[in-house]
């Protein structure tokens, strides 16, 4: 069963077409991998499925909806949750308030019982607490609770940033470089929490850089070149196909490597 389907998606920019008649689907507890060299569009694929931009043309079902041109607030209310290349955490908050702000849409105590202070609130404020703390346990951060995420290490605030998507129950999580700036062993954990994530049923779309780490864990990989789809395949497939390497390196840098 497809849980997320991306059909002949295509935005342009001033005449530049960004990305142009890409498309892809995932299945509940499936890893895709999302490469293709700098400026090959993949974040701006991103920005499209969840909702920061609008597709020029192409449609998106989540769990059989479409939800094309839905804003981001109410995607992660039906089940698609993303992170960022660059961090996006609160720096001054604690790394359990910032779980707990991703559990907001799961809440259900309206405005009116938190300004009077109603014991609803205290038992839905004691349960995202209890939410967020097994949240941090799984990402290895429990004993960080209580630590301002700002005083954390960067491996620390990248895995941070994926319990706090995960605070939101999604069904479809986008990973946008989650091992970017990361050192093998940050890299390590990154690599096991994904595979974590996938086991729980929840479908895992990635962009990532780091060819090892795609290679690795990835059940299938979309490789893009300048906004375009170039080839979807298993990690050996595309490993193999001579097309990847020419995206990357360049018609002569393909033959020398070939040749090496």
């Amino acid at each position: 069963m497809t849980i997320l389907q991306a059909t002949d998606i295509g935005i342009s920019f001033g005449g530049v077409r960004a990305v142009d008649g890409v498309s892809f689907s995932v299945k509940p507890g499936q890893i895709l991998s999302i490469i293709g060299p700098n400026g090959a569009g993949k974040t701006t694929l991103f920005n499209i499925v969840s909702g920061i931009y609008a597709a020029g043309r192409g449609t998106i079902h989540l769990s059989g909806e479409d939800v094309t041109g839905l804003p981001p607030h109410r995607l992660a209310a039906r089940g698609l949750s993303r992170t960022f290349q660059n961090l996006q955490i609160f720096q001054r908050m604690t790394a359990c308030e910032n779980v707990m702000v991703g559990r907001h849409l799961r809440e259900t105590c309206s405005l009116l019982p938190a300004l009077f202070r109603m014991p609803s609130v205290t038992r839905q404020n004691l349960e995202t607490r209890k939410a967020a703390l097994e949240l941090l346990d799984s990402v290895g951060l429990k004993d960080a609770a209580d630590v301002p995420a700002g005083s954390l290490s960067y491996g620390a605030c990248k895995r941070l940033e994926i319990a706090r998507a995960l605070a939101a129950e999604p069904r479809v999580l986008l990973l946008d470089e989650p091992a970017a700036g990361c050192n093998a062993v940050e890299t390590e954990e990154i690599d096991r929490l994904i595979k974590q994530v996938a086991d729980r049923g929840v479908a895992v779309v990635l962009v990532e850089h780091d060819m090892k780490l795609v290679m690795k864990i990835s059940d299938r990989i979309l490789v893009l070149d300048r906004g375009r789809p170039l080839i979807e395949g298993t990690p050996r497939e595309v490993r193999d196909d001579p097309r990847v390497l020419e995206a990357y390196l360049g018609h002569h840098g393909a033959r020398e490597a070939a040749r090496a």
